[in-house]
């Protein structure tokens, strides 16, 4: 700026010297013409020369603040961007207001309120001010960037903050913000069009294809069949896809990203269309579809789909699910579920569970937190399945086993599981590369009992029956997970009944198995199929004493009169749905209110219930259906899950009202998706 100002002035002193020459010759010529003007004419010149040297003075000092103030004290690179930037370009104070705007952004938004675009830009602007203006020691090199649309425009705003000299070394520096406009238009759209273009690959099955087929005449197949193509096919026009048939009964999906939007604003209308076609009574087909956006390859993005698509076979079938940035959007799922598991399937996985304890040289058998009789049984079983084959075995537990009291003191009359039940530390100092983990009644990793063991072990066996979760434990060798079944109790003793080695259930073992299928079929009224008294006549015959299995399950008239309580105060909404609160905090709080749940749907009129309670700083949910309502897919907007027709979730931070709350709006939201 010095060198400016100096050039400036230079120009100007270069100027006023000609002037003087002139004025001296003027006066010289004329003490020539007349002596008597020669001292007049010295001093004349004397106090113009003392004049001009006065004026120059300060019109030096006015020339350098007035380049000062319009340069506003920025160095010397932005100057030159300020006045020749091909960018639009406003430098604005603390308040948001304009103090310069450069000719292209004149131009630029010749037609255009620009403070309507700059509102919440002007907040950000004054809150850094003071905070720069309050700690003036403090280095700041925090730039604005943000993106914003005007017109039919794109900008990129850059904005950098600046600030005066003050000569007053005492007085506070005045911070301003000189904001570039860079016109991303072209950018955007390629972006976005690239973006578009990307591949989404999906996969499309036909559920219980092989068995509902088998009860077709011959004649009625191929006519379902091109039915079942035809709107296959037609559904995916939409998108202009490319579907190519596979097998008999399932299909690969290509199209562009583009039309993802669209696939969730239809939310799979297919799903519908197919359960629409007429069969013949009792027999309906169904698809499950999994469609995924994640990987750089498409052979990435199959793999992502696959992986997807075991999640909605997991779940039950009868749905779809979209895979975009880790995160899983279900949609469908409302349909109850019918049993269509075969026996190959048992007998496999079987013998794969048998080979792979007789490779390991000891087993652990794990359930999920607080566990209720179809996990604690479904263990006993594995145990014994162990013990048969020469494995040692161990079953872990924690100390909270409230739903289990009755059944505990049973058990702790047998010495022989004295040492067999080993709690979380026993278990994570005895575990080595050659332990075999068994997980029953869960899949997933926040569920079970010590979550830290699944990272220690290197082979992992689930057997579950509840619908697939997104945060399932991945790491599985071998998994045994069909939503059909019951309980796992049936799992458990199906997977008995097709092991080479003979298995001899002890008494209390079988009746734990029969108890698990009992209580989660509410006596065998709900999820009940041909496959869950086939394992129940099993148990039967190794001797289940029915009337002991159900006195341990009795309520005392003290919690008999709680559940009464919970009852009568319950609240209805949507017409059939009882929703009511346990406010006591205690640690039978989740027995209490699941059987309060099984107690509403004894009401007539009630379709489903929904009983919530708190044990420490958690709120339990406890939902329970006569099938009608997927209770299910209502708790999983809570994060929990279940089945249909029984399902649970668990919620932290909130209270009882907050999480009563905003169950109501979950179960608004299923109503409104179902209508839609």
């Amino acid at each position: 700026m010095k060198n400016n100002n100096k050039k400036l002035f230079e120009n100007l002193q270069s100027k006023t010297k000609i002037y003087l020459i002139i004025i001296f010759i003027l006066l010289v010529l004329i003490s020539i013409q007349n002596h008597y003007y020669v001292i007049p004419s010295i001093i004349i010149y004397t106090i113009i020369v003392i004049y001009t040297y006065f004026i120059n003075n300060k019109r030096r000092n006015e020339i350098s603040e007035t380049i000062q103030d319009l340069t506003l004290t920025v160095d010397t690179t932005a100057k030159t961007s300020l006045i020749n930037s091909p960018f639009p370009l406003i430098i604005l104070e603390k308040d948001g207001g304009i103090i310069w705007k450069s000719s292209k952004f004149v131009s630029e938004f010749a037609n255009v309120d620009i403070n309507t675009y700059l509102n919440d830009l002007t907040l950000d602007i004054k809150a850094e001010i003071e905070n720069r203006e309050e700690n003036e020691e403090q280095t700041f090199n925090r730039e604005i960037i943000r993106q914003i649309e005007i017109g039919n425009k794109i900008y990129k705003i850059i904005g950098r903050y600046t600030s005066n000299k003050n000569k007053d070394k005492k007085a506070k520096k005045k911070y301003m913000v000189i904001i570039y406009f860079i016109d991303e238009t072209e950018k955007v759209k390629l972006q976005k069009e690239y973006k578009d273009s990307k591949s989404c690959i999906g996969i499309i099955m036909i559920d219980n294809y092989e068995e509902t087929m088998q009860r077709l005449e011959s004649e009625e197949k191929p006519q379902i069949i091109a039915e079942i193509d035809k709107y296959i096919y037609e559904w995916t026009n939409q998108t202009n896809g490319v579907l190519i048939k596979t097998e008999k009964d399932q299909y690969i999906y290509f199209f562009e990203q583009r039309y993802l939007e669209w696939i969730k604003e239809d939310k799979f209308s297919i799903l519908d269309k197919i359960k629409e076609i007429e069969v013949r009574e009792n027999l309906q087909f169904t698809l499950s579809i999994a469609i995924s956006n994640e990987g750089i390859t498409d052979k990435e993005k199959y793999k992502s789909s696959q992986a997807a698509m075991d999640i909605v076979l997991g779940r039950g079938g009868d749905q779809a699910v979209i895979r975009e940035n880790e995160i899983y959007k279900f949609f469908g799922g409302r349909a109850q579920e019918v049993e269509k598991r075969t026996k190959v399937k048992a007998r496999i996985v079987a013998h794969a569970l048998e080979n792979l304890i007789k490779e390991s040289k000891k087993v652990m058998i794990m359930g999920h937190a607080n566990p209720d009789i179809d996990s604690f049984g479904a263990s006993l079983g594995i145990y014994r399945l162990a013990k048969s084959i020469g494995t040692n075995a161990y079953i872990i537990a924690g100390e909270n086993m409230t739903s289990l009291q009755t059944f505990q003191k049973a058990i702790e009359q047998d010495p022989e599981y004295e040492d067999i039940i080993i709690n979380k530390e026993v278990a994570l100092e005895n575990i080595d590369e050659d332990t075999l983990l068994v997980i029953v009644d869960t899949h997933k990793l926040n569920y079970v009992e010590v979550p830290e063991i699944i990272e220690k072990v290197s082979k992992i066996v689930i057997i579950d029956h509840h619908r697939r979760g997104t945060d399932f434990i991945e790491k599985a060798t071998l998994t045994f997970q069909e939503v059909y079944a019951s309980s796992a109790a049936e799992l458990v003793t199906e997977l008995l009944q097709y092991v080479e080695q003979k298995v001899e259930l002890k008494t209390l073992e079988a009746e734990s198995l029969y108890a698990g299928i009992m209580m989660d079929t509410k006596n065998f009224t709900f999820k009940t199929g041909v496959r869950t008294f086939e394992a129940a006549a099993y148990l039967r015959k190794a001797g289940v004493d029915i009337i002991r299995v159900k006195k341990w399950f009795q309520s005392d008239l003290q919690s008999f009169n709680k559940i009464a309580e919970i009852v009568k105060k319950a609240e209805i909404v949507n017409d059939t749905i009882a929703i009511s609160t346990y406010n006591q905090n205690e640690k039978e709080t989740n027995l209490i209110c699941a059987k309060a749940a099984d107690e509403l749907l004894t009401i007539s009129d009630i379709t489903a219930s929904f009983v919530l309670g708190k044990i420490g700083e958690k709120i339990f949910i406890s939902g329970r259906s006569i099938g009608d309502i997927n209770v299910q897919l209502i708790l999983e907007k809570l994060g929990g899950g279940g089945h249909i027709t029984l399902a649970g979730a668990q919620i932290e931070g909130k209270t009882i009202e907050e999480v009563k709350i905003e169950l109501k709006e979950k179960i608004e939201e299923y109503f409104k998706e179902i209508a839609n």
